[in-house]
């Protein structure tokens, strides 16, 4: 049987058009099919649309439309907006496909069958938005504590799934087959957060609308979205049917998600799996957030980032390589429209432009017949050869692990040094004595080797710059371009003349453009804030007053009935309690930490507050693990001042105690919300 690989994305949820963290995702999953088929598998690379649910609902009532013409249009934007960024999927699935929605109903009878799924009420505080219940110590502020939008209160006949019935099954496959959900980080915030806390059973069915799949049983309950989007990965297979596609593709390679929706796929899918008999895929990868400096991007703020927009300015190779080079895959990563313009300046059209630019332009014109074929043989370029020939093992072992930034990292190395090697030989001085012309020969040839290797070794990050290099040192496509040949130094045969051809990568005027980037983002800004709902909620720190009073009375009654000590410990100073009601307390959880580059005392978390994720240095490294952070919700002080400590600002501080061991991280002794106040 031929090799096959099976690769996911998330199926997107249809409400507005996508932005660039959609985009993120996506890119890096067409990155990877593109490898593997250049490695001769048989690929299966899938993504598409989520879109039922009662958000859906209402945008299309809001618009005067039916759900199913409001989908057709956004979808179609989003099918354009991949093939503007060259999204090479193999097949584009959507829930209310007449195939899905059998198939959805076959799951829900076989569950039901199976007793995995009963019969119940439910009653709790549910977020349109989110699409989600929440019990009432579960609000943070009586709000959603995902996204902080006002709930309504729902009680309802639901069905539910015996998620409980695996609570054991997961934490036995989280233990075992470590490589099952990576970063390594995220299957310890789902065993700590979830898992080993204790797992209710899940509400899968919904009364109060109907746009969706209706229970084939029951047809006045719709299938609840975590049936009906999470099956995606098999219907778009063919299951229930487990022969032709079902059989050659499944179990997935591997299925790419944001760290937001890890729990959904590392808990609720495998559960569903192992109920259903079905193998579950190989491996899940949660990867992180593109960030802005102060927080997540949202629509609601206005600070999302078009893609579109982005390509039309400064085309689909820069905006892919950016999003892959920029962040390690797995990592939160700052976007900054400084950052863009940079790695578009000084890797695509300083580094390989250039190196392309001057190459082909010595050819041209000190060998405007082309390069001879009596070349000088010895020659002392080990160093730039022998690192061409490790590169495509470098590379081929980052991509394995879906390290995109480090294969790219790994390239341009070579591509550097390459530069450097024309500094070095000085073809234009060699140029000038005939007795060189072997030498200089060498060199060009070394340079134009170089290249054709690189152009071989980009194609699954950059899908119009090879042609380009190609064109430009009259590669032609076959033997001397395919994935393999990267592997063989000394394959590049050019002895006709060079066409004459554009930078492949011009330089921007970084000033001009940052400015046009941020009145982009201003105007959006603006739009949002002038949308935004009249109503307007009550600011936290007046909620968090409130709360601060009341519990200062209590307080006060129980230490009037208590000794008071006659004194403080010396050099500690007393504060009134109003200054006390200064520092903003609340608890947060991590959802990534890292070592702080040239430090062995600091640790730089991201920490997710409910409505944004908080960048901090801490200087506990000494005392603890980057992996042993995540997942943990600790103490944070959310009003500090930013400083930056290190090159990297901090937006706060963790609460520790100091002990003659260490620092030990103060936290809460059950889950809580992200957000909760502290006080």
């Amino acid at each position: 049987m031929d090799k096959t690989f099976y690769i996911t994305t998330p199926i997107y949820y249809p409400s507005d058009k996508l932005h660039i963290g959609h985009s993120y995702t996506t890119v890096a999953a067409d990155a990877m099919a593109r490898y593997k088929r250049l490695q001769g598998f048989d690929v299966m690379f899938l993504t598409g649309t989520d879109e039922h649910g009662q958000k859906i609902q209402r945008k299309a009532e809001d618009k005067g439309v039916t759900p199913q013409a409001y989908v057709d249009h956004v979808v179609a934007g989003i099918k354009d907006l991949w093939q503007l960024l060259d999204i090479s999927y193999d097949r584009f699935i959507r829930t209310t496909d007449e195939a899905h929605v059998q198939a959805i109903q076959d799951i829900f009878q076989k569950l039901y069958d199976k007793g995995d799924i009963y019969k119940s009420e439910y009653e709790g505080w549910y977020c349109t938005p989110c699409e989600s219940f929440w019990t009432e110590t579960q609000l943070v502020d009586h709000k959603c504590p995902d996204c902080h939008r006002p709930v309504e209160k729902a009680k309802e006949e639901s069905y539910f799934f015996r998620l409980s019935k695996y609570q054991d099954a997961l934490i036995r496959l989280f233990e075992e087959h470590p490589d099952f959900i990576l970063p390594v980080a995220r299957a310890n915030e789902m065993l700590n957060n979830f898992l080993r806390p204790g797992l209710e059973d899940l509400c899968v069915s919904r009364t109060t609308f109907d746009w969706g799949v209706p229970v084939p049983f029951d047809p006045k309950h719709v299938v609840y979205v975590w049936i009906d989007a999470l099956s995606n990965y098999i219907t778009a297979l063919g299951y229930p049917s487990l022969t032709g596609d079902m059989a050659r593709y499944w179990p997935a390679d591997v299925q790419l998600v944001g760290k937001e929706i890890v729990r959904f796929h590392t808990i609720i899918w495998p559960a569903m799996l192992m109920a259903l008999d079905i193998p579950l895929p190989k491996q899940v990868y949660g990867h992180g957030w593109l960030l802005f400096k102060d927080g997540k991007m949202s629509k609601s703020k206005g600070n999302v980032i078009d893609p579109v927009v982005l390509c039309e300015k400064y085309g689909v190779d820069a905006v892919r390589y950016f999003l892959l080079r920029e962040v390690p895959f797995g990592s939160d990563g700052i976007f900054s429209n400084e950052a863009l313009i940079s790695r578009i300046n000084s890797d695509l059209a300083n580094d390989l432009g250039n190196l392309v630019s001057r190459t082909a332009a010595m050819i041209g014109k000190y060998f405007p017949a082309g390069l001879p074929a009596d070349r000088l043989t010895a020659h002392p370029d080990s160093e730039l050869i022998d690192l061409v020939r490790e590169l495509p093992d470098k590379v081929e072992a980052a991509m394995d692990q879906l390290q995109f930034s480090s294969a790219l990292a790994e390239i341009w190395k070579v591509v550097g040094r390459s530069n450097k090697y024309i500094d070095e030989t000085a073809p234009w001085v060699l140029a000038k004595n005939e007795s060189d012309a072997p030498r200089l020969a060498t060199v060009l040839y070394n340079l134009a080797e170089t290249i054709r290797v690189v152009s071989i070794l980009i194609q699954p990050f950059l899908t119009h710059t090879p042609t380009k290099i190609w064109t430009a040192l009259a590669i032609p496509a076959g033997e001397q371009t395919a994935w393999e040949s990267a592997r063989t130094y000394g394959l590049y045969q050019a002895a006709a003349a060079l066409p004459k051809t554009d930078p492949i990568f011009p330089r921007i005027d970084i000033a001009k453009e940052i400015a046009a980037l941020d009145a982009m983002l201003q105007a959006q800004a603006d739009a949002a804030a002038a949308s935004a709902d009249s109503a307007v909620p009550a600011p936290k720190d007046e909620v968090k007053s409130e709360t601060a009073t009341q519990t200062a009375a209590a307080t006060t009654a129980v230490k009037a009935q208590a000794p008071v000590p006659e004194a403080v410990p010396e050099g500690v100073a007393l504060i009134e309690f109003d200054d006390f009601l200064k520092v903003n307390l609340q608890v947060g959880t991590v959802k990534s930490c890292e070592k702080v580059a040239g430090s062995d005392k600091l640790l730089c978390s991201q920490i997710d507050m409910g409505s944004e994720v908080r960048q901090i240095v801490s200087g506990i490294a000494q005392s603890y693990a980057p992996e042993d952070m995540v997942g943990k919700q600790v103490i944070v002080v959310t009003n500090l001042k930013p400083r930056k400590i290190r090159g990297a600002m901090s937006h706060g501080m963790i609460l520790c105690a100091t002990t003659e061991s260490g620092y030990k991280v103060l936290t809460v002794d059950a889950p809580v919300p992200s957000g909760s106040e502290v006080g």
